[in-house]
């Protein structure tokens, strides 16, 4: 086993290679660089499967730091890494795999090549990465990666403004990863993952968790600030000026990097409420705003966007509630649909028309429609006590859950309206009980699998989490009665001023545009070397 711990870096040290490969033999040649992108990309899932199969069989491993007083590149590898590695690397082969047909005939197809492989490499070092500074180096390698494929092409305005809100907001966050690593380094003289999270927990129990403050702190908002969120959310907005196989790559642990940074180092962000409150009411107030904007708009790949900025604060919302197994379950469930959906956004007029069914009875009426969402607390409420996650024991779950169960409104809604049948009303009823204990059955799963990875849910700790709960679900049932509700006034002069400021997402974006072009102004591009 010891002679095969620093096997995790052996693929994005193979993506790298090719990474530097000089841009005019790259383009010359791009179907070699296709053939070499793929073959490193399969063996990098290869050995995510490997790393799979070790960690089952002998649990997490770790290597020694090769670097000056313990820091440098070193490799800790668990449950959660092995699980977003193999997550990673399985959406990076379907990219690489999509861009050899997707930019055929581009005549810097080479180039691109080398991005991407430069990206996945870096957010695979990230992955299993073995300590905080060896993981800050990957942190920073991904956002430049990122940068470079969103100037892929360099001469289109909107791409060039979405590369430098993204390189501030990135900056800022580097900036306060670094301070976090300071503050832990001070407070307990190592980097290294194993000894660090000892040490957290050592200080807990010791009655000392206030050192965690501060570096918890810092850590929630370089985790905010990497995963779009309010007020930052912009540049993910913009990156349809990207090829399409960017808009997926994003969802193999670019943007969920703040996500999986969290996870990472919830031992020290679980024991702080002020980190866990601003993750709940940052990722909260983002997955609303994502929510209401995403319904207004026109463009697939912009509707998609939107709905990964509220994607990203519902993950954020559950580490701040403590229910990290949920959070976990989101990202690897969000990171496989979205990918496929950015892929095959081109066909969705097909599929829209494949799909479409005659609805003879229009909208639920606004009553029944509240009535069937009210109908999904006592719902969500009872199979969660069944799997013992009820309000009480894991807020973050049952919250989840609730929320979840309000997307199936319309089912019951419809078989509330009209002429009821009681026959059509059970199945909808059941259908609903099935979605409530199939997601309950996968947090379980999920929750027993990593628990050695992440921390236990954490129960209702006071008042403020409670009102916290109530708010949320409030807010997203009223989101969810506001879509109903809009739909069926779509020609009222109010409504359609509603929906004009929804489209233009509330010209928070156009805000932030005309912030960065005072501090930034626009140049004239120029291609990067990479």
């Amino acid at each position: 086993m010891d002679s095969l711990t620093w096997s995790p870096l052996l693929a994005p040290a193979a993506l790298f290679a090719l990474s530097l490969t000089p841009n005019r033999a790259a383009n010359a040649f791009p179907r070699a660089m296709a053939a070499a992108g793929l073959t490193a990309g399969a063996l990098a899932f290869l050995a995510a499967l490997a790393i799979d199969v070790a960690v089952v069989l002998h649990g997490p491993f770790t290597t020694g730091v090769v670097g000056v007083t313990g820091v440098g590149v070193g490799v800790y590898v668990d449950a959660l890494s092995a699980a977003m590695t193999t997550l990673v690397s399985f959406i990076g082969v379907i990219v690489l795999l999509y861009s050899r047909n997707y930019l055929d005939g581009d005549p810097r197809q080479g180039s691109f090549y080398k991005r991407l492989a430069f990206t996945l490499a870096a957010v695979l070092s990230l992955m299993t990465a073995g300590n905080l500074a060896f993981l800050i180096l990957a942190w920073i390698a991904t956002s430049v990666g990122l940068n470079t494929l969103l100037l892929f092409y360099p001469e289109r305005p909107a791409a060039q403004l979405a590369a430098k809100k993204k390189f501030v907001a990135s900056r800022l966050g580097d900036l306060c990863l670094i301070g976090a690593a300071a503050s832990l380094w001070t407070s307990f003289g190592t980097l290294a993952f194993p000894e660090l999270f000892a040490a957290a927990r050592a200080a807990v129990s010791s009655g000392a968790a206030a050192t965690l403050a501060l570096p918890a702190v810092l850590i929630v908002c370089a985790a905010l600030l990497k995963s779009a969120q309010l007020p930052f959310h912009g540049w993910l907005v913009e990156v349809m000026e990207t090829p399409t196989p960017v808009s997926a790559l994003l969802h193999a642990g670019v943007i969920n990097a703040g996500g999986f940074l969290v996870l990472r180092l919830a031992d020290i962000v679980a024991p702080s409420d002020s980190a866990l409150h601003m993750l709940s009411l940052v990722g909260g107030a983002t997955a609303l705003f994502g929510s209401l904007v995403m319904l207004t708009q026109t463009s697939v790949k912009v509707s998609l966007a939107y709905s990964t900025v509220a994607q990203m604060g519902f993950m954020m919302l559950e580490c701040g509630l403590g229910a990290f197994a949920a959070a976990l379950l989101h990202i690897l469930a969000h990171s496989l649909y979205k990918a496929h959906a950015f892929l095959s956004s081109g066909s969705v007029i097909d599929l829209a028309r494949a799909s479409w069914t005659p609805s003879p009875g229009g909208q639920p009426h606004p009553a029944r429609f509240a009535l069937a969402l009210a109908a999904s607390l006592p719902l969500a409420f009872a199979v969660g006590g069944m799997f013992h996650a009820g309000v009480i024991e894991n807020p973050g779950a049952a919250t989840l859950a609730t929320i979840l169960l309000m997307s199936l409104a319309h089912l019951i809604a419809n078989a509330l309206d009209e002429r009821t049948k009681a026959y059509v009303l059970g199945k909808a009823i059941a259908m609903s009980a099935i979605v409530a204990v199939a997601f309950f059955s996968l947090h379980a799963a999920v929750e027993r699998m990593f628990s050695s990875s992440l921390p236990q849910a954490a129960p209702l700790r006071g008042p403020e989490d409670l009102l916290l709960v109530v708010v949320v679900i409030v807010s997203f049932g009223a989101v969810t009665l506001f879509q109903s509700v809009m739909a069926r006034h779509a020609t009222s002069p109010f409504w359609q001023a509603v929906y004009v400021h929804l489209s233009q997402g509330l010209y928070l974006n156009t805000l932030a545009n005309r912030a960065m072009l005072r501090i930034w102004p626009r140049r004239a591009a120029t291609s990067s070397s990479l």
